[in-house]
């Protein structure tokens, strides 16, 4: 019986694949059948051998895979004029300011990483299967992460010094393990079972480390698959979280590919507590993703998340900032998200294959009356808040467009981005592939463009493996500080010379990154 259905299949596949190529490229529909006909043709033979053989073999259970890539980076940056924060005077508490600095360049002329992933996936019990992803980053000659978390100093002593430029980078934490280079140890980056079928319906349910980083449309220019039911729009969220999701993918003919899902992660463990508690509660995260429309012509999402009981910074072990350690202290209050993203692939124009996006979100703050930083005679900063403002929310905006042309012959890819984000603009990106800082979460302009460029080899390991190169040049323009940080007010970085607006982080106006790769993925 099962010979007759794989040659069945095989004539429907052959007869497909005689029309005409106009036709093909006018029906995507047909083509996507064919596609899923070859698929399964492949699967009903490899049926057939075990049947014959009378055993099973350990891929029909056991998936491996993983991915390796050497990261070139050529940075500089021009610092604004500013003074800076350096602590609370002992005596008084007030906050002590150091002298104009003016505008100067930063750089590091190359900096090396390697990053290693390596990705199973097993099939328990009937739907019910397990994912995991294991990562290792480091930088070249270092087994920290002080390389890529700041500017580089030394004190009176003549002791290294390292003052962060970004929230984001001021070391490895929880949601970026793995995503910013660090000690070199494999981590677990993703670690979810997933129940599929529940009741014999279309609903999933996934719990463990989730599948939350890398989202569309940022996965074109790291030459990836377009994440599936588990992905996260990338404007939005890129954190390694630990939470839940349940799924509904129900089958509505004028709605293809249509599901809907509601996701919660925990941010922050605030742990064991008296009846009075610490002043702290646990971080909360909260989603609805409905994604009405998903074929390969066509992609469309809208997303809502909150953040509840938002931390006024991570914990970062054996890291410590004008004396105290770097862990929470207090909660500021929540924020909501809203985004939408539309993606959209066309096949068969001209030489190759043409992939255009364009995602906008928004930020809307909710601070509570607790502040950060408060000492007897400074009163702190909250949520967006600066020091004294009333309590009040605030809305930012963000964009991202952009596109990749696919050329088939050559397997060369090119790609260009741009990407703004409004003066309150809160991104929850921490973990975005950018050494410098996420630029999803910039308050300003961030431009890219890049070159891929694929080995043409057939894949031996899995159906997408590939070894490619990648060139590629970005260019940030801050005109607010505060990126990728719900702390404190932003200030305009061509206002910064005044002593009032003090900062704690090395104010960039502007940074570039020319880099280069060399990637496997097997």
């Amino acid at each position: 019986m099962r010979g007759k259905r794989v040659v069945l299949f095989a004539a429907i596949l052959l007869a497909a694949l005689t029309l005409p190529q106009g036709v093909r490229a006018a029906d995507e529909d047909i083509q996507k059948k064919v596609d899923a006909l070859s698929k399964e043709v492949q699967v009903l033979q490899q049926q057939v051998a075990q049947s014959k053989e009378g055993k099973k073999s350990i891929s029909d259970w056991l998936t491996i895979g993983g991915d390796y890539r050497l990261k070139v980076d050529s940075l500089r940056g021009k610092v604004a004029d500013f003074h800076q924060f350096t602590g609370f005077d002992p005596s008084t508490g007030a906050p002590v300011i150091g002298p104009l600095q003016k505008e100067f360049t930063v750089k590091n002329d190359s900096i090396l990483t390697n990053r290693l992933g390596l990705n199973l996936k097993a099939k328990a019990t009937r739907n019910v299967s397990v994912t995991t992803r294991l990562l290792m980053y480091k930088t070249f000659g270092s087994q920290d992460d002080s390389a890529v978390t700041g500017l580089q100093s030394s004190d009176q002593f003549g002791n290294r010094v390292v003052t962060p430029f970004f929230a984001d980078r001021v070391g490895v934490f929880d949601g970026t393990q793995g995503h910013i280079p660090g000690d070199g140890k494999l981590t677990v980056d993703q670690a979810y079972v997933t129940w599929a079928n529940i009741l014999d319906q279309p609903i999933w349910f996934s719990v463990g480390r989730r599948p939350s980083t890398g989202g569309i449309p940022t996965h074109l220019r790291q030459n990836n698959e377009k994440p599936g039911v588990g992905g996260i729009p990338g404007l939005l969220v890129d954190y390694a979280f630990d939470g839940a999701a349940l799924g509904y993918a129900p089958d509505i003919e004028a709605l293809p590919g249509v599901f809907a899902k509601l996701c919660y992660g925990r941010g922050f463990e605030n742990g064991i507590t008296a009846n009075g508690g610490n002043g702290l509660k646990d971080t909360e995260f909260l989603g609805i993703s409905v994604t009405p429309y998903d074929t390969d012509r066509l992609y469309l999402n809208v997303q809502w998340d909150r953040g509840i009981n938002m931390f006024d910074q991570p914990v970062i072990p054996g890291k410590s900032f004008f004396g105290f350690p770097v862990e929470p202290r207090v909660d500021l209050g929540d924020i909501d998200w809203y985004g939408i993203t539309a993606l959209s692939t066309m096949k068969n124009i001209g030489p190759g294959t043409l992939n255009l996006f364009a995602t906008g979100a928004a930020s809307i703050t909710h601070p509570n009356d607790k502040r950060t930083l408060v000492t007897p005679s400074f009163p702190g900063v909250g949520l967006l808040l600066g020091p004294g403002e009333s309590q009040s929310s605030k809305t930012g905006e963000a964009f991202y467009v952009g596109g990749r042309y696919d050329f088939n012959k050559s397997r060369t890819k090119i790609g260009a981005e741009y990407n703004y984000g409004t003066k309150n603009w809160v991104g929850f990106v921490p973990a975005g592939d950018d050494l410098l800082t996420s630029k999803l979460g910039t308050r300003g302009s961030v431009y890219e463009v890049y070159v891929i460029q694929e080995l043409n080899a057939a894949p031996l390991s899995s159906y997408f493996a590939k070894t490619f190169f990648r060139i590629g040049y970005q260019y940030y323009d801050f005109q607010y500080t505060g990126s990728n940080n719900w702390i404190g007010a932003p200030v305009k970085t061509s206002d910064l010379a005044n002593p009032q607006n003090a900062q704690i982080f090395v104010p960039l106006k502007n940074a570039q990154d020319l880099y280069a790769t060399m990637e496997v993925k097997f």
